[in-house]
């Protein structure tokens, strides 16, 4: 599969079921000499609408995916931290 075609498919949170959104609005991050993807990093989705405009990121190892489906991508939990780019 194509990450053109992963692009298009929904982050859900299988836990909880929270909508992360679309992996088109994620940053792949990848080793550039393999090319091995190591996750996916974007913003969490706000839990309430009249919060605070603060933005956390979130990483999504590419290990903690559970299934890529025909329109969504169900992953088993989440890291709230940067991924550290070495």
């Amino acid at each position: 599969m194509r990450l053109s075609e992963l692009a298009e498919k929904e982050l859900i949170e299988v836990e909880n079921g929270a909508r992360y959104g679309y992996l088109a609005e994620s940053e792949c991050l990848f080793d550039t000499k393999t090319g091995k993807i190591h996750g996916f990093e974007l913003t969490a989705p706000m839990r309430l609408p009249f919060a605070k405009k603060k933005q956390e990121h979130v990483f999504i190892p590419w290990d903690e995916i559970l299934l890529i489906g025909e329109d969504r991508i169900l992953f088993q939990k989440i890291r709230m931290k940067k991924y550290d780019r070495k």
